[in-house]
């Protein structure tokens, strides 16, 4: 049963972030194996069972990242990754490119939320499109958000890709989107409260999360069909 992290996981990924080589992590590779890995796929494990429960029909699958960069993208970093996570999505060959649920541990804080990290742009244009139909099931999910201790992440457009007032705004002209809870490594997160914190706050994210899985299958905005044979 989870219970909760240590104090040393933390200490094991400043280490990982100051000491970034493999002789360092070889000589901590238990740590990791201990403090981190086995309790964050304890709790990826209990997370998965407990959303599988109560939410069947989302298909859930689980991931956990693995340490190690890939070879072929270090671009000068070091070989290990300093911030971990685990995600709940429907099983696809690439899960940044659909919503999830996720959380997230580095030595400096924890998160955890819903995000769709990889959004399309016929993905966004349909996001977009689905807005300037029929606005009011984003803008319920929009105002829960607003009195939650969610905030809205993603990288926006340089320009505006339209106005669709004050509230939606800030869903409508990003590239990607998600919602995230972030702390201090301290407290709740060395405790088996932790469980409990993430499992209510993705089920406060489900509608989120539904919204958005549902975004692929729209039909294609009329004017990316025009785009696409080139009237």
């Amino acid at each position: 049963m989870f219970q909760g992290f240590t104090q040393g996981a933390v200490d094991f990924l400043w280490g990982v972030r100051l000491n970034n080589n493999r002789e360092w992590f070889a000589a901590h590779k238990q740590e990791y194996l201990e403090l981190v890995d086995a309790p964050l796929r304890e709790l990826s494990r209990e997370l998965l069972e407990a959303m599988d429960r109560e939410y069947p029909k989302l298909g859930l699958r689980q991931h956990v990242c693995r340490i190690y960069r890939d070879a072929r993208r270090l671009h000068g970093r070091g070989p290990y990754k300093d911030h971990l996570w685990l995600v709940l999505a429907r099983s696809h060959e690439d899960h940044l490119a659909y919503p999830a649920f996720y959380f997230e541990l580095a030595p400096n804080y924890y998160s955890y939320g819903c995000g769709f990290w990889d959004m399309e742009p016929e993905t966004a244009a349909k996001h977009r499109a689905r807005i300037d139909r029929d606005p009011k099931p984003l803008e319920k999910i929009a105002r829960q958000i607003a009195k939650s201790k969610f905030t809205l992440f993603g990288e926006e457009y340089k320009r505006p890709k339209g106005d669709a007032g004050a509230l939606l705004n800030p869903w409508y002209n990003r590239k990607n989107i998600g919602v995230s809870f972030d702390d201090n490594c301290e407290g709740v997160l060395f405790t088996p409260e932790l469980f409990d914190d993430i499992l209510d706050g993705f089920r406060f994210l489900t509608p989120f999360y539904r919204y958005f899985d549902t975004l692929p299958v729209d039909a294609a905005p009329a004017w990316e069909e025009r785009g696409k044979d080139g009237t």
